[in-house]
């Protein structure tokens, strides 16, 4: 089921980043950004929840580096618009409190290969994994 945000097409603040075109959730997997660039992002839930701009999600720390793990199989439940500047995602771990800009999105898209690199990297470093933990 495609849900396409049209009202979230309206003016972009940011100077550096191109205005956004087109948001498409595709629950649970993932959103799809356009950018009038032409830039075009598909983002899994996964990438999303972290790399979720909540204040919550920065403070789970190890030796002062962000780590969120065990989250491979997190969905993407609903999108809520918020203002014309970006978009609150609610996962279906219930984590909702991230306010995703576009200018975020542009970043994120952007910069996909890097991030993820670094953050697997950053869980094998502690010991950690994508996939959830097992339930005994």
């Amino acid at each position: 089921m495609n849900v396409i945000y049209r009202g979230l097409r309206s003016t972009h603040t940011a100077v550096d980043s191109p205005r956004l075109t087109r948001f498409v959730l595709h629950p649970p997997k993932f959103v799809e950004v356009e950018f009038e660039n032409g830039s075009l992002y598909k983002l899994s839930a996964e990438y999303l929840r972290i790399y979720s701009p909540a204040v919550d999600s920065k403070i789970r720390s190890i030796c002062g580096e962000k780590v969120i793990s065990g989250r491979r199989h997190v969905g993407i439940m609903s999108a809520e618009p918020i203002g014309n500047y970006g978009v609150r995602l609610l996962f279906d771990d219930l984590h909702k409190t991230g306010i995703f800009t576009w200018d975020y999105f542009y970043h994120l898209g952007g910069n996909k290969f890097t991030l993820m690199r670094n953050y697997i990297k950053t869980l094998k470093k502690h010991g950690l994994s994508r996939d959830p933990p097992r339930r005994r």
